[in-house]
This record gives structure tokens, sequence and C-alpha cells, in this order.
């Protein structure tokens, strides 16, 4: 039997989903190799008062004051504040020792900083002896990925510019991988997109836009309503897919929106869904918050992308570099939704443009192309 252990931690839903979208991608395709995969949040495991601490901290920050994590994000890069988080792991490191020594695992994957860290840190001590692999689920570096780098053993990145920055920061070109982050293996099926439309009550042969105005903080932000209802208003020949997650006040006024206008046929609003590989397979456009993974899903579909509300710091950092791409355009807070949407939705060649260039950047495989490497090696 082979043991595997992936840390994540819960700052934000893209560490814990890519993480299991590995193990369900190990457990359904190496079953010859009898594996164990196990999932553990490695703050909740050494410190659960400080993981609920930090947490919450981070929660409230990027819902009231996105701005101070910005400026946390970019200071912890280096100088005194980074100096202090990998000091504090070291000391956490060796609470996940006790964990390590139990289990006994053969791999250990982190897709989260602080695992890799406290991983790396215990065998430059000897502690232990297990492969470890780091996953970074953005798509701009940052340097606290880095820390332990000389006994990490696979680094996973988005593209190919992120692997050129860890080889100049003079890691060995041999253990990086330019595999894109994990998404779900559904985001490689084939649907019947009729049957889809069918059934959220669309029409075929109009332009569908996916609308991501929900999310895990919430986004209740007058801006995304502005957004919204210049899409519902100014662009009257597309369907849309709104979906407002957990924010039930979103929810309420985006029904209100659809209601005022009488578009209940050609718009529809959910709180939640598990179909989101099926309507991004429908859609022509995807409206969102720039997080890893949601980007990930974005262009392994083929969609163009406009962006809203990025979080300060690596969030702010996937939008320039996906703008930069010319694969999506930033509608940013003092900016003029019509004028920047209209750019690309009356612009047929311009959107088609975008669409192709997400072919550059899109890891439709990324989960399998990671596990293969990982399983040839252990």
């Amino acid at each position: 039997m082979k043991k595997i252990i992936i840390f994540y931690a819960s700052y934000g839903g893209g560490h814990l989903n890519a993480a299991k979208s590995i193990q369900e991608y190990l457990l359904n395709n190496y079953k010859e190799y009898n594996l164990d995969v196990e999932l553990i949040d490695c703050m909740k495991y050494v410190n659960i008062t400080i993981e609920k601490i930090t947490t919450a901290a981070y929660r409230e920050m990027a819902k009231k004051m996105p701005w101070t994590w910005g400026r946390i994000y970019a200071d912890s890069q280096k100088g005194p504040l980074a100096h202090i988080s990998s000091r504090s792991n070291k000391i956490m490191a060796i609470k996940l020792l006790k964990l390590l020594r139990d289990k006994k695992p053969d791999l250990i994957i982190s897709t989260h900083p602080f695992g890799s860290q406290m991983c790396s840190y215990l065998k430059r001590k000897g502690k232990i002896d297990s492969k470890l692999a780091t996953i970074m689920t953005d798509f701009a570096p940052h340097d606290q990925w880095l820390v332990g780098s000389d006994f990490t053993d696979y680094y996973f990145v988005a593209h190919n510019k992120m692997k050129d920055y860890l080889i100049s920061k003079n890691i060995d070109s041999n253990k990086i991988y330019a595999t894109g982050i994990p998404i779900s293996s559904k985001f490689s099926n084939t649907f019947d997109k009729s049957e889809i439309l069918k059934s959220f009550e669309l029409k075929p042969n109009m332009q569908n836009i996916l609308f991501f105005g929900g999310g895990e903080f919430g986004l209740g932000k007058t801006k995304t309503v502005e957004i919204f209802e210049c899409f519902v208003k100014m662009f009257t020949n597309s369907q849309i897919i709104a979906i407002s997650g957990k924010n039930e006040k979103m929810f309420d006024c985006f029904s209100n929106i659809v209601k005022e206008n009488n578009k209940q046929d050609s718009i529809k609003v959910l709180k939640y869904t598990d179909k989101v590989p099926e309507l991004m397979s429908i859609s022509d456009i995807v409206v969102t918050k720039p997080g890893g993974l949601t980007t990930s899903e974005s262009l392994a579909s083929g969609l163009p992308m406009v962006i809203i509300n990025p979080i300060p710091g690596q969030e702010e950092e996937n939008a320039e570099f996906l703008e930069n791409c010319s694969i999506a355009i930033w509608i940013k807070k003092h900016d003029n939704p019509y004028e920047k949407l209209k750019i690309i939705l009356d612009n047929p060649n311009i959107l088609n443009d975008m669409k192709n260039n997400t072919k550059l950047l899109a890891k439709k495989y990324s989960t399998k192309d990671i596990c293969d490497v990982l399983m040839g090696n252990v």
C-alpha cells in the first residue's frame, strides 16, 4: 500500500478543491497501487485555535477590508513579515511531526504554502523522508511557496512563465512542471449542450453568459449589481445564468432586476449549482472574480473572462496576468461597465480572439498530468 497525504488550508476554497481533485483522480485511476489518500487541513491539525482566528481574519479582510489583505500579501513576500511567517511555520511543524510519524506517508502533497513550509522544514531536519510535492494554486508566483525549495521534490505551476520565475530563484528546472492547477475531471467530459440548455430552460443559438455574482466572500458590492444590470439592460441578445452562491442579498437583488425588466425567460438566477462544468460548456463568456481554480476551469472550457472584484493580492495579480494575455477584460472600480463590455460583446472577432487565446493557457488534463508525474516516481 502507498500512503499519500494531501495538505491544504482553509484560506479560500481553491486549496481544498485542488486537493479533492487530486485525491479523486488518484483513487479512481491508480487502483493497482492500493492507495491510501488522505486530505488534512494542516493548520487545523497543528493548532485549531490559530486556524479559527486566522481563517476568520482572512474572511473578514477579504469581505470588508480587502486592501488590508493586499498589503499583508505583498509584505509576506519578503521582509520582516515573511520572516515571521516562515518562523511560525517552523514552530508549528513540530506538532505536524507526530501525525507524519504515525501515518508514515510515502508522498506528501501541499496545495497551500504553509503545508509546504512545515514539511520541507521537517525534511531538512531529517525528521521525515517522504517525497514532497507543492501545487501552486494561482497564476502569479509568491515567494512563500518557495520556502524550503531545496527539500521539495516537485513543483506544479499554472504556466511556463511561473516555471521561468522559479528557475530564476535557482530552483532546479527538472522538478518544475507547468501542468496547470488541478481541476475536476468533469471538465474533460463531453456534454450534450442541447440537453443542458433544455434543462435550464434556455434557448438554442443565443450567446450565453455565466455570471458568478456570489462566492465565498459574498461580493455583495454595488459594482457587481451595476455590471449585472448593464448586461440585463444593454445587451438584450444574450441569455444569462447568474449564480449568487451563499449571498442571499445578491440573489434577491439579481431576481428583482430580472423581474423589473421582465427577463425571466432569458435570465436564470440560481443560489447554488453543482453543474458548473455543464454550464461552462454551453457558455460563451464567464463573469467572475479570478481565483486560481475558477480561472483554470474557465480556461479549460475555452471561456473569455470578464473579471470583477478581485481580492487585492493574488487575485489582482491573476487579473493583470489574464488581461495581459488578452484572455480577459477587467472591470475596475471606476470603469464604466457598458464601455468595457461593448468592446467584446459588440465585436465577435475580438471575442473569438480571446477564446482562441484561452487555448494557450488551458490545461484541461492538469489533474491527470500531475498524478502521472507523481505516481511515476513514488
